[in-house]
């Protein structure tokens, strides 16, 4: 029987004046989160359309594994520095479904 992960897809619509500095702010918090415990998966796309929608497609072993990252210091620092930046941010939590 396949295990089955939590998966995590935020959408992250950026102020067009702030794209830059929150897309690199945004690649700084991949390769620590890709070292976390009980992180699956952690990639950040960028829209071919509209380059200030960002999404991050994220694989975690359980809801105790997500908890601890949403509480690391690297997202604690990037929501000190994406503050006042962002347009809208929508989070789904999403389980996969196999055959």
């Amino acid at each position: 029987m396949k295990k089955s992960y939590l998966t995590l897809v935020v959408h992250i619509l950026v102020k067009e004046e702030f794209r830059e500095e929150i897309k690199a702010e945004l690649l700084k918090l991949i390769s620590p989160t890709r070292g976390e415990e009980g992180c699956i998966a952690y990639d950040l796309h960028q829209d071919n359309d509209n380059p200030n929608l960002f999404l991050f497609h994220e694989k975690w072993v359980n809801q105790d594994y997500l908890t601890k990252h949403s509480q690391s210091d690297h997202i604690a620092a990037y929501r000190l520095a994406s503050k006042d930046k962002l347009e809208n941010v929508s989070a789904y939590k999403m389980t996969e479904l196999t055959n």
